[in-house]
């Protein structure tokens, strides 16, 4: 409850300071927005900087499929003793 009652009394003390000191405050607005934008601007160009440097490394490695290796490789082995088991039997 104390909460409630000094969050308001914060909120009408500001509400009368905002209207009293309006113009100060459109100038510190003013002075804001600029440095705003050019720093959120600044973090845009580093981020897709970033981005773009991972798109390059992706495209310089092969591509790989290491999920079904495993079942590629059992395969051929298989695959490898059948040809063994009748190539003995024919030399037989």
């Amino acid at each position: 409850m104390k909460t409630l009652i000094g969050g308001a009394i914060a909120a009408v003390i500001g509400l009368i300071g905002l209207t009293i000191w309006f113009p100060a405050f459109l100038q510190l607005l003013a002075g804001a927005i600029p440095i705003m934008l050019l720093l959120g601007g600044g973090l845009a160009i580093y981020l897709g900087f970033d981005e773009l440097k991972d798109s390059w490394k992706k495209g310089d490695e092969e591509p790989s499929e290491s999920s079904d290796e495993p079942g590629k490789y059992k395969q051929e082995i298989e695959d490898l003793k059948k040809e063994i088991e009748t190539l003995k039997t024919e030399k037989a």
